[in-house]
Formats: C-alpha cells, structure tokens, sequence
C-alpha cells in the first residue's frame, strides 16, 4: 500500500459533541473536518462503524455490513423534512461528556419513528434496497426479531427461527413489513449521511481509515442468516469459540467466545463473502485496518464447554489465499495490519506477503530494551506510528501511571523533564520514520486517564468518551498543525 509522508486524528464519530447524548453526523463532524484541515491533517481513523452490541462495542456488532444508525442526525432528518423543530427541542438534556447508550437508544428511537411515520419511498431507497439486499434484507428482519424477542440472541429464539424454517420466516415478514421497512429505513439514512460526511472529507483531501474487527459477533446477523461459514452444529451452537493463550498478563488467556470461521468453506466460494465484507466497508472508508491481524495466520480455537481459554490450539488461518483472492478481486488492497502483541515470525511473514503496513505504539517502547521494535529508531518507514489506540490509555495517563523508574526512563529517551512529556512524545510520533503517525485526540487535548476510550477486558463503562468544545483551544489546534509542517507530514510538503 503506497502512502506519502502525512499525518492523522484517531476519534470515534460516537465522541463527537452533539445535543443528542451521541456524537452523530450532523454539523459537529463537519467542523470536525474543517478542524483536521486546520491542523493540515491528511486522514482521520475511526473504529468499526457497524451497530454495536454487547458492552456497546463497536467490535462486537451486529453486522459486518449495517452501519450504526445512533449516528444519524436528527438535525439532518429535518433538513430532509422527517422532523420539526418542537420535536428536536423536546429531547431530553442527557451528559454532554459521556455516552448514556441506554438513554441514546430509547430517545433517539422515539425520534427515528417519528420521521419514519413521514417517510415515504423514494426512488433512491428503493435503489438501496435492491442493491444491499444481499444483506439488507436478513438482517432487518434480525433486528425485528430481536426486538420481539426482548433482546434475546437469535441462539435463543424459538427453533423455526432460529433455524431459519422458510415457513416461519415468511410468517414474520408478512406480520412485521412496517418494522422490516423501518430498520431498512435507518440504514438508508446513515448510509446517506456518512456518505455526505465522507464526499466533504475526501474534498478537503482528508481521507478516513476505517476498520474491520476479525471476528463476528456470535449474536450477529451474520452467524444467523449465513451459519454455513462458522463452525455451528445444527441447533446453531458453535464447536469451538475464539479466544487468546495464557500469557504474562492472564494466566487464564482470554475467552472472547466468538464463533469461529469455516475456512475451507470460505476458500471452496473464493473468500466471497470476506470480499463483500471489505469492498462495503470501502465504500465507507478509503483505508481499512484489519484487527487482530495475527489471526490470518492463525488463531486460538477454544472447545466451546470451556470456561477459560487454556484449553485452546493454535489453527492455521487463511494465509496469503485470502488476501491474494481480495486483490484479485478488489484490485491494490488499501489495508492497514493491527499486528500488535505477540507476533510470530509467520505473522511477520504473511504481512509481508500481503504488502500490508503494520502497526508501532510509542506507549509500548519503553521496556528499557533498545531493540523494543516500537521504538522510533526501530521503526521501518513502511509502518504507523500512533501515540497510543483507542485500547491504550490516554498517554498523559499512561505516563502519569507509571513507576519513577519507567518515567526517568521515557524522559530520558524523549531529553525532558516530566512537565514537557506531552509535547515531547507528540514530537516523537511526528518525527518517526512512519510514512504516517496517527494521534487520538485526547493526545491532542492533553487529557488524563478520565477520557480513556476504553479498557480490554472491563464488560461495562467502555466508549463513552466525548469531547465538548470548551477542551479544545487554539494553542492545542496550532500545535499540530506546527509538529505537521516541522516533521513533512503536511498536504503540501509530502513527498513519495
């Protein structure tokens, strides 16, 4: 993947300021746009886009190919004439520092079936329709089950549903097209307002890196309408789950409990619907990352009566078939590896391979090993520097939690006192070898550890995250934009 020397801002749409409780696709993402060419940025990186699920992750979704429609913006469905005035004033004040999801989903909600009841077809939904069908059309009808359901799985539902009996499938469409119509409906209208969102970066020559988690989420619409490509037993319980070994951190390894790909299966169809997958995801992004890169190679199968991942094998992946039939079909792949952690040889190899840039984290460098491979003097130009991710810290948090020790460490490294951390380390991803370096923007702020993203492995309080307007500042804005120019990461100043 070919890419000049630049520069990006890693936040999640969820963390943009709204007065919907959500940061959504109105007029904030705009001037979040106008802020990142201010700043002379090149690209912005966001997480997966789809609707979320369990933990109110966006890595545990229920779909690979929907996209979140808490994103849409009631002010824009006014603009298209769904909503009033009154009706957006009467929303309820919720936290303007934080997401609420349960209070998003029940608000927002309320308004979406305001609009809908106005909405009529049109010949551009229609057009939609027809053309994600291959999708659409199963996974509408999920969520209306779901729905029915109360929330329930679809591995919990009654067995003609569950195991998708023709007859009982064609019973529900016929009861419930008002609510299929709806789902298809929000879909529509994020899809038109991400894709407006999109046209104004890309003409501000901003391009947006996207991302698409390696595992589907079990309860998904994807392991329901399609259990053909997972390992599922004929009542739709899977064999095995996916997880990773024991290591320093966890004696017990970690049970994700997603299920696991049919690859033989995927291989016999030419990869098609990993095709799909990555060609839809491109229609909203210009870059995709691909989480938990290692697990092309090989990943962690777990016995599904397991309680802990201990019992777990190492099983080969697709390898470089996968990406080799994505070239074939798609063309260049635009595509970053997340190949953090423990990597192999073999992972190192295949990413290779694939042509695909990795991944450096300055927060990982300072083990008081010089040959730590994320340290700047270690890191190849082919790659991404990035302060921390959305799973790190804020790095003013990860610095003020760290031993006396480890501090001396990284401000001898860096030529500062503790006071001048920030912006020294700020200049270190600037200044890195990467063709490109990526900053959250609580790096961008100065934020402490209050405005972590998130913390792997803690099952609530996750994503929450917002910005409000009154944290960001000129000094902070110019700042970037003056490390952009000084390190040959601006638009005008890259070079091959």
């Amino acid at each position: 993947m070919s890419m000049n020397r630049s520069s990006g801002l890693f936040l999640h749409p969820t963390s943009l300021p709204s007065g919907y409780g959500v940061g959504d696709l109105g007029d904030a993402a705009f001037r979040w746009i106008d802020m990142l060419s201010t700043m002379k940025q090149s690209y912005w990186q966001v997480c997966p886009l789809g609707p979320t699920g369990y933990g109110d992750s966006p890595y545990q979704s229920f779909s690979s190919f929907a996209g979140n429609t808490l994103l849409i913006s009631p002010e824009k469905l006014k603009e298209s004439g769904l909503l009033v005035q009154s009706e957006l004033d009467d929303f309820p004040q919720l936290p303007e520092n934080r997401v609420d999801f349960g209070a998003v989903i029940i608000e927002k909600e309320k308004l979406f079936e305001k609009a809908y009841a106005r909405f009529n077809d049109t010949k551009e939904f229609s057009l939609f329709c027809e053309r994600e069908r291959y999708w659409l059309d199963d996974y509408a009808l999920f969520r209306v089950l779901k729905n029915k359901n109360s929330g329930l799985p679809w591995y919990s539902w009654d067995a003609s549903i569950k195991l998708r009996f023709p007859a009982a499938l064609e019973e529900v469409l016929n009861a419930e097209r008002r609510a299929v119509r709806y789902q298809k409906f929000l879909q529509f209208f994020f899809h038109e307002q991400w894709m407006e969102i999109k046209n104004y970066a890309n003409a501000k020559n901003i391009k947006i890196i996207g991302d698409i988690p390696y595992y589907t989420a079990y309860d998904s619409s994807d392991a329901w309408a399609w259990p053909e490509l997972f390992e599922l037993d004929e009542n739709g319980k899977p064999f095995r789950v996916a997880g990773v070994p024991p290591d320093y951190f966890s004696e017990d390894g970690q049970l994700w409990g997603n299920p696991l790909y049919l690859w033989e299966y995927m291989k016999q169809d030419g990869y098609s619907w990993w095709i799909r997958r990555i060609k839809k995801t491109l229609e909203w992004v210009d870059y995709v990352r691909l989480d938990h890169f290692r697990g092309f190679e090989s990943y962690w199968a777990v016995p599904a009566s397991s309680k802990t991942a201990v019992n777990g094998e190492w099983v080969k992946g697709p390898g470089i078939n996968l990406f080799n039939s994505i070239r074939n079909e798609l063309g260049k792949l635009p595509v970053i590896a997340e190949d953090l952690g423990e990597i192999t040889y073999g992972v190192e190899e295949l990413r290779c391979q694939a042509g695909l840039p990795g991944m450096k984290v300055l927060q990982f460098a300072f083990d008081g090993n010089p040959d730590n491979p994320y340290l700047p003097h270690n890191i190849y130009t082919d790659s991404i520097t990035y302060t921390g991710t959305h799973d790190n810290d804020t790095s003013q948090g990860w610095f003020d939690n760290l031993t006396v020790p480890e501090k001396n460490r990284v401000t001898g490294y860096l030529g500062c006192n503790e006071s001048g951390f920030l912006e020294r380390f700020l200049r270190l991803a600037f200044g890195s070898s990467s063709r490109l370096c990526i900053i959250p923007f609580q790096d961008v702020l100065g934020l402490d550890t209050k405005h972590r993203m998130n913390i792997p492995g803690k099952d609530s309080g996750n994503w929450q995250w917002r910005f409000t307007n009154d944290l960001v500042s000129i000094e902070k804005l110019s700042l970037v934009a003056s490390l952009t120019s000084i390190y040959g990461r601006s638009p005008k100043m890259a070079c091959s």
